[in-house]
């Protein structure tokens, strides 16, 4: 690590939790990041800022109008722009020295699975619950560790899911049984702050677990009111029956 890097980085590499072997983790690090929008943007924009090594970026949507409420990585003048086009400008110019990678296509299963085998964490930014699945599903099978969180209206939730160690759930053995219920923003409207609170909480999850220290929300569920403003966990219990983390071998 060189001395701008070292500046760059120095509040960071002066708590004893991350220190100079905790940034040299994070520089080596990948992550993707599904959704570039309210949840993706501060995600992204920490983890870049933080100094993980490579950010990968999957959106297909375009800069609207609508988005620039909450979704703080894009500015006016790219409207009609490609989403992670859009958001690597950005992190570009927030820190030089990582590499960014943008993929502006709805990706199937297996052409999910591919990525996220290249990577070491899943960010799950997206706002519909079918998305949510799939990206569970393949970050099943590819064994790596999903930070999933939700935001609308004035409520947020955020949980990571690594159902491979222990009796951790997964995605499905909570959600899998809600249904298509309709929960997007455009439908139900999202106050713009919350967006924030939930992506800087998920940017930090990941920073945790690729740093390996502090106590991560696997097997928990953090609920917020933004209205209250007040926070409540609880424990999520694994189903035996899942479909998608049933059978899977555990360590």
């Amino acid at each position: 690590m060189n001395d701008d890097q070292m500046l760059r980085y120095s509040r960071q590499i002066m708590l004893p939790q991350i220190d100079l072997d905790g940034q040299e983790k994070l520089e080596a690090a990948a992550v993707l990041i599904i959704g570039l929008g309210g949840l993706g943007s501060p995600v992204s924009m920490y983890l870049a800022t933080s100094g993980v090594g490579r950010l990968v970026l999957n959106d297909p949507d375009v800069v609207d109008l609508t988005n620039l409420q909450r979704q703080i990585v894009h500015d006016t003048p790219r409207i009609g722009m490609s989403k992670v086009a859009s958001a690597a400008e950005t992190l570009r110019r927030l820190n030089p020295e990582i590499h960014v990678e943008t993929i502006p296509a709805k990706l199937d299963e297996a052409a999910l699975l591919a990525h996220m085998q290249q990577v070491d964490v899943v960010v799950d930014c997206t706002d519909n619950l079918d998305s949510r699945l799939l990206i569970n599903r393949t970050a099943v099978a590819a064994r790596k560790p999903l930070v999933s969180a939700a935001a609308i209206r004035w409520e947020g939730q955020i949980s990571v899911f690594q159902p491979y160690l222990g009796e951790n759930p997964c995605y499905h053995c909570f959600y899998g049984k809600v249904g298509g219920i309709a929960q997007t923003c455009s439908e139900n409207g999202v106050a713009a702050p919350l967006l924030g609170i939930l992506g800087s909480m998920q940017a930090l999850e990941v920073i945790k677990l690729l740093v390996g220290n502090g106590e991560t929300l696997t097997g928990r569920v953090m609920l917020f009111d933004g209205q209250a403003l007040e926070w409540m966990s609880f424990k999520l219990p694994r189903d035996p029956d899942c479909p998608v983390c049933g059978n899977i071998a555990r360590k």
